[in-house]
């Protein structure tokens, strides 16, 4: 039997006009800010004028680690925000928006899957209403004024092999990595080694994501730390003069993109950093919005539990006075068996062994999911080739430890697929058994919480760090920044920091490489193992197959 492909699913949608969307959530016309006829962005004057209203409950939907055999936990948020639609819930789904560099790379798009997608699939995975743009040219600008501040007299005293603000770029370019910029005699400026981190780890979209309204985020771009003088104290964005422009760049960026899945059911689209290297979640402007205009919001958080959900719950969730009422960790029988030790080769034939073997990996995630006080169900996410005696093993699994297996076919039946899912997920929520706290108090020391997370979240025995790394931490401590909680940059492919180790292993240690204060975003960044903040592409690009096609159509978007 020959599958549509995504995209051309997505192609044949039947959107309605972005007003009826809007009309959905009692949003009038005159606070939609059209691109177009199917997505627009929702005024500030409105997101204000919803302050005091009722919160609906909120859902987070998180994964087992990432597999070549793939999870579906985008396609999941939306067949589950479908789902409570179809049931009758006024639910509203909150997603990040893709990064250029994945989707002509390795991973693909951030619209879902199948007959659960939001669109316009084409433009979401593109460069849809241009925040991205926005956020590296406001990144950039400061780049510029840093380097131009030194050429015209270094009036802050800057100490040049102290500038710690690096330039971003939207593209997996691993020649950008390191670089020495500056060259070409004095008329250039003084030379210096920097380097290209990508977009999504730029900590301007963190504070986009973090920033509750325009005056906070100028305020946080304010309090970037770009550089050190010679004395080692710390010279901001606004010494720079800078936040005022970058806040300029950022007035649309800022405001929530609302587009629609298939099903023409309301999505917020907003902000889009990665789990691995950044803190992986969509922005607070808009899942606070959604909460006031819907009685359920189901949003996610990037890669598996151990990165994106932690980081939700740690620091989003810490950060905005968010408090989820359930989880959902989404998990295929396929990636059971891979974690299980089958090859991706031979997933299609029926190895119960093997997805017995491998839902340890699904176990470890549940208790840490639970440990945040947070109960939750799995959704088994279909996949044709699955067998009843192998589903029925997972469902057994998640028993064992408490909670309850839903198979889920929204890949293939829209929110048909999802009804029982979505019911489930009321019973959970509305039984108020949740009980949320982050996994550690903000006087806790940064040291101290890099080994809570390590120790809880990765069942790690040790981590290890350098005294310079130790000691950059305690001066941070001293400068009034030890409330801050930390964003782990790891592989998303294991829990620890060799991407080949599935499973839930034991008795491994986590390396601490480098240590970065976001002080505008409001947390340390702490790079484990080998994890690159300025990705590579793959041997085989995705973009060798994206082309328009001769009915003017793009094709290869996936």
């Amino acid at each position: 039997m020959a599958f549509k492909t995504d995209i051309e699913i997505a192609r044949e949608a039947k959107k309605k006009p972005i007003q009826e969307i809007g009309d959905k959530l009692g949003i009038p016309g005159e606070h939609l800010l059209p691109y177009g006829h199917d997505k627009a962005k929702v005024s500030q004057e409105f997101i204000t004028s919803l302050e005091g209203g009722k919160d609906g409950k909120l859902i987070l939907v998180t994964a087992i680690n990432p597999t070549p055999a793939g999870e579906g936990k985008t396609t999941t948020t939306v067949g589950l925000g479908d789902g409570l639609n179809r049931i009758g819930k006024k639910a509203v789904i909150c997603i990040r928006e893709a990064s250029l560099g994945p989707n002509f790379g390795m991973k693909g798009g951030a619209a879902g899957g199948g007959y659960a997608q939001v669109v316009p699939m084409e433009d979401m995975n593109l460069h849809f209403t241009g925040d991205f743009h926005a956020i590296t040219s406001a990144h950039n600008l400061l780049s510029a004024m840093i380097d131009n501040h030194i050429y015209w007299g270094n009036e802050q005293e800057i100490d040049i092999r102290r500038v710690s603000w690096r330039r971003v770029m939207d593209m997996n370019d691993r020649a950008l990595r390191e670089i020495v910029c500056n060259l070409g005699g004095v008329a250039n400026g003084f030379p210096r080694q920097t380097g290209f981190d990508i977009t999504v780890a730029s900590e301007v979209m963190a504070i986009l994501c973090l920033a509750k309204d325009l005056d906070d985020l100028q305020e946080r771009l304010g309090s970037i730390v770009v550089a050190y003088r010679r004395d080692k104290t710390p010279v901001y964005c606004r010494d720079i003069k800078a936040d005022g422009a970058m806040t300029v760049l950022l007035r649309d960026a800022m405001q929530p993109n609302l587009v629609q899945t298939l099903e023409n059911n309301p999505a917020f689209v907003h902000g889009g950093p990665f789990a691995n290297i950044a803190h992986g979640c969509n922005s607070v402007i808009a899942t606070k919005t959604a909460l006031k205009l819907g009685d359920y919001v189901v949003t996610e958080a990037g890669f598996g539990a151990d990165l994106g959900a932690e980081k939700f719950f740690d620091i989003k969730c810490r950060k905005a006075g968010l408090k989820p009422a359930a989880a959902v960790i989404v998990a295929t029988v396929r990636a059971m068996k891979m974690n299980g030790g089958v090859a991706k080769a031979d997933l299609g034939a029926e190895n119960v062994a093997a997805v017995k073997k491998g839902c340890s990996n699904l176990g470890r995630h549940i208790a840490n999911t639970k440990g945040f006080g947070v109960p939750v169900v799995v959704a088994i996410n279909h996949f044709v080739t699955d067998t009843d005696a192998e589903v029925q093993a997972v469902k057994d699994y998640v028993a064992e430890q408490g909670s309850e297996a839903i198979l889920c076919q929204h890949w293939a039946k829209g929110s048909e697929g999802t009804e029982e899912l979505a019911r489930k997920v009321v019973q959970i929520a509305e039984s108020g058994s949740a009980n949320f706290a982050p996994l550690y108090p903000d006087d806790m020391g940064l040291f101290q919480k890099i080994e809570t997370v390590a120790k809880r979240i990765y069942h790690a025995d040790e981590v290890l760090a350098d005294k310079s790394i130790r000691d950059q931490l305690h001066a941070w401590e001293e400068a009034g920044y030890g409330n801050l909680p930390v964003c782990m940059a790891k592989t998303q492919y294991s829990f620890t920091t060799d991407p080949n180790r599935r499973g839930a292993p034991t008795g491994h240690s986590v390396p601490v490489r480098e240590v970065r204060l976001s002080a505008g975003a409001g947390f340390i960044v702490v790079i484990c193992g080998e994890i690159m903040t300025m990705p590579g592409l793959p041997r085989t690009p995705a973009a060798e197959v994206i082309r328009i096609n001769d009915a003017g159509d793009v094709e290869g978007l996936f």
